[in-house]
């Protein structure tokens, strides 16, 4: 038998347009002679929907979407990811259940409901969806399969949970007198720097445990801060990848179970900052595309941060689509302009140069009367910083741009970072992107020919404030920084983890702090892509109002 593995990249609440890509994924499945075709977790409504579960009207129109769906597929076996309203007033519990079914012939003929519901992190399927009853195999023709919806499989990573749907499902076909050939996971994975080495983990696992092959299929695309890297994929029964998709982008792969052969679109292992790379670049391009924008608008400083984030930007939507803006102020260097335009011609931006030193005079005349008898300090600097961005919004409400900002996480991270400045945006490109991590994708940017000009990736980091200013001025080395924050922030380390790792205790504490002082100013930064494990925004929940201190 033949079998597709169709990773599309869904619209959420496009009902017609992601109904139209499972039809047309589906008869190009069948063209090359596939029985089955497999489609991505929720696929029908993209994931995740969140709160418009709660909308009859999405619910109702989502429904109407399947039954036509139905009419519209090919004669073939069609696997898909769909919600499901619980019937009859009188239950108790949550009105939904997140289903894989399996169509044929114009009727849905096995559907199976999702057991294992996350509720940590970014996940919050508990608030909307009711888990559903162990699962029965699926028969096609001569083989069997065992189906299951994403997280049904990540009962041993995950730890927190009673049952385990894979071990029922393989029990109760045993009871039925049958044997599992295939077991097959349909997902909604969002990506994450190393996420893949963990999947293949599991699967290999699965795969040893069990003697069966497993078929995956993942969501593909940016939605919001969440990214779907696909790289669905095929292991056999000895848990080797005979088949796999394209990491980032729509795509098919077509497997034989008589071999358990496929194709290989994609490396076994996407190298790590290739894929973080290339996961930013098509979180740009869909937040872009999808929240109707053709142009983004950014301010270069000549620094490393804003010359990745123009790169990125650049590869996503191409360099007549980027606007640079330099905003040069009175402590702005000669060579930060030069390098900010060399990297605007490198890159085929569009470039502009727009000096702010006028501008700060006139508010420095305006607040002299207030400010008379005092020094300057943090407030001059931050007034900079918001002449930029008030410029900077400006250019996007006039020519329709998005404005990116180009923070990233070490900064967002122990506040390094002006509100309403360097903030203002409508998407934080790099704000999951540690510092070391900046240096290393540029060096991936300039991997054939110099993009980002070497003098930004060389020189010490500066925001170019104040006379002589130098990032490590305020804050530890980033090398030291950065080890802080991944083990605190990504490990959960305490303090006196940290100290018992070696980092200075005063270094430890100042982090700390600032961590803590600044959650106020992240749950007013623009939404942001997530590429570590634990990201600001979506899915930290942490208070502004608190005094805990460790």
């Amino acid at each position: 038998m033949k079998i597709g593995l169709v990773q599309i990249n869904p619209v959420i609440g496009d009902f017609a347009a992601n109904c139209q890509a499972i039809v047309l994924g589906a008869g190009q499945a069948m063209a090359q002679g596939c029985e089955l075709a497999i489609f991505s977790e929720l696929v029908v409504s993209g994931y995740p929907p969140q709160d418009l579960l709660e909308r009859q009207a999405f619910l109702d129109d989502h429904d109407r979407a399947v039954a036509q769906l139905l009419c519209d597929l090919p004669p073939i076996a069609v696997m898909f990811g769909c919600l499901e309203q619980r019937q009859g007033s009188s239950e108790q519990g949550k009105p939904l259940y997140n289903s894989v079914v399996v169509a044929e012939c114009g009727k849905i003929v096995h559907r199976v409901r999702k057991q294992l519901l996350p509720s940590y992190d970014v996940f919050d399927e508990t608030r909307y969806f009711e888990p559903g009853p162990a699962a029965t195999p699926y028969q096609l023709g001569a083989m069997t399969f065992g189906i299951t919806v994403c997280e049904d499989i990540w009962h041993q990573v995950a730890g927190c949970y009673h049952c385990d749907p894979v071990a029922a499902l393989f029990a109760m076909a045993c009871q039925q007198g049958r044997r599992i050939d295939c077991l097959i996971n349909i997902s909604a994975s969002p990506f994450q720097r190393d996420k893949e080495a963990t999947r293949y983990a599991i699967f290999s696992s699965l795969c040893s445990r069990y003697q069966v092959p497993l078929l995956y299929v993942n969501q593909v695309g940016g939605q919001d801060s969440l990214l779907f890297d696909g790289c669905s994929l095929a292991m056999n029964g000895c848990a080797e990848i005979v088949a796999k998709c394209l990491g980032f982008a729509p795509d098919m792969v077509v497997v034989d179970t008589e071999s358990w052969g496929g194709e290989m679109h994609g490396p076994v292992l996407e190298e790590p900052v290739a894929a973080v790379y290339a996961s930013l670049v098509m979180g740009v391009r869909d937040y872009v595309g999808k929240c109707g924008f053709r142009s983004v608008v950014l301010g270069l400083s000549g620094g490393i941060d804003s010359a990745l984030t123009a790169a990125i930007a650049a590869a996503a939507l191409g360099g007549a689509n980027v606007l640079g803006v330099a905003l040069p102020s009175p402590y702005s260097s000669n060579d930060s302009l030069e390098d900010a335009r060399l990297l605007a011609e490198n890159l085929g931006c569009r470039f502009q140069v727009i000096p702010i030193t006028p501008l700060f005079s006139a508010f420095q005349e305006t607040l002299h009367p207030l400010f008379a008898g005092r020094d300057e300090d943090l407030t001059e600097q931050n007034l900079q910083a918001r002449i930029r961005g008030i410029l900077l919004m400006a250019l996007s409400n006039k020519f329709g741009h998005l404005l990116l900002s180009t923070g990233n996480k070490s900064e967002m991270a122990v506040g390094y970072c002006t509100l309403y400045g360097d903030m203002s945006g409508g998407l934080a490109v790099i704000s999951d992107v540690p510092k070391q991590m900046v240096y290393e994708l540029a060096r991936y940017v300039n991997r054939d020919q110099e993009r980002i000009p070497e003098r930004s990736l060389s020189k010490a980091p500066t925001a170019e404030l104040k006379a002589n200013q130098c990032d490590q001025d305020d804050l530890p080395p980033y090398a030291i920084l950065d080890q802080i924050l991944e083990l605190h922030l990504e490990q959960g380390a305490g303090r006196e983890a940290l100290v018992a790792a070696g980092f200075d205790e005063l270094v430890v504490r100042d982090v700390l702090r600032r961590i803590r002082l600044n959650e106020y100013k992240r749950k007013q930064a623009p939404m942001g892509l997530r590429v570590t494990s634990k990201a600001f925004g979506y899915g930290r929940r942490y208070p502004n109002v608190q005094n805990y201190q460790e």
